[in-house]
């Protein structure tokens, strides 16, 4: 009887053992799925093609799109994006919503055309690394970092370490950790995560002025998290819900383009 009753027991334990295997060694895949990127798109004539090598020796290939309606003073706009988007693609989204600016997007490590292995560490080191390149690039111009959904962890690790003149975080977090507990639950997430990124505690090191665009919808990254790295924030010049708006919908949502409007201008005003 004890033996049956150890098999009915072993049988479910195996599997859960099995899956929690797969959730260490699977993860980096699944939180970067550099493999589903689509294509970059159609880019314009001015867009300049940026390389440079990572600190461990892989390439970096990004973007630099220059202002299509130069403004009074440079600005230059270094962009982030979430873990499922293309470099370019972002790029164009931010020259739509800031022709002004300068542009300078790169496809993060393991992303192609950038070589190597994608994973936390890389991107923030990446980050850093091509924020030197940009500011030698355009000395004395304010450079404002724009992170959307994952992208927001990586540019916040990057004002903590550099002088960013701003920050815009789309759909941020308060910590990649507590996104992926709350998905799932019945995980022991925290030691199984090998990807740490903690927004909410790199933001207190942040002098520049944040301002925080959040999707009342979202449910991959429930609102919650951003209200959690709000009070974190040393100085907040906006925090704007779109109500109705979701993770992936919100660059469609009536009030988007306005509302980053207004937070570059808060930020500049700063």
């Amino acid at each position: 009887m004890w033996v049956k009753i150890f098999s009915l027991l072993a049988a479910p334990a195996l599997i859960y053992l099995t899956i929690l295997a797969y959730v260490f060694f699977a993860q980096t895949g699944m939180v970067f799925p550099a493999g589903n990127v689509p294509p970059s798109p159609a880019m314009p004539p001015s867009a300049e093609r940026l390389e440079l090598a990572s600190g461990d020796g892989d390439r970096l290939i990004g973007t630099h799109l220059p202002p299509r309606e130069p403004g009074a003073k440079r600005l230059v706009l270094l962009g982030f994006g979430g873990n499922g988007w293309n470099a370019d693609a972002a790029a164009l989204k931010l020259r739509d919503l800031y022709p002004e600016a300068d542009i300078v997007v790169f496809h993060y490590r393991g992303y192609a055309p950038s070589t190597g292995t994608p994973g936390a560490d890389a991107l923030i080191a990446d980050a850093r690394v091509i924020h030197d390149r940009v500011r030698a690039r355009f000395p004395g111009v304010p450079i404002v970092g724009v992170g959307f959904s994952i992208g927001s962890g990586v540019a916040v690790s990057l004002a903590a370490a550099r002088p960013l003149d701003g920050l815009i975080l789309v759909t941020p977090f308060d910590s990649l950790a507590n996104v992926a507990a709350g998905h799932f639950p019945w995980l022991p997430v925290r030691p199984l995560l090998r990807h740490r990124l903690e927004p909410a505690t790199d933001i207190r090191a942040v002098r520049a002025p944040v301002a925080l665009v959040v999707g009342g919808n979202d449910t991959l990254i429930p609102p919650a998290h951003a209200e959690a790295l709000r009070r974190s924030v040393p100085d907040l010049v906006l925090a704007e819900t779109l109500p109705g708006a979701g993770h992936n919908d919100i660059y469609d949502n009536i009030g988007f383009r306005a509302v980053m409007r207004d937070a570059l201008a808060r930020i500049l005003a700063r």
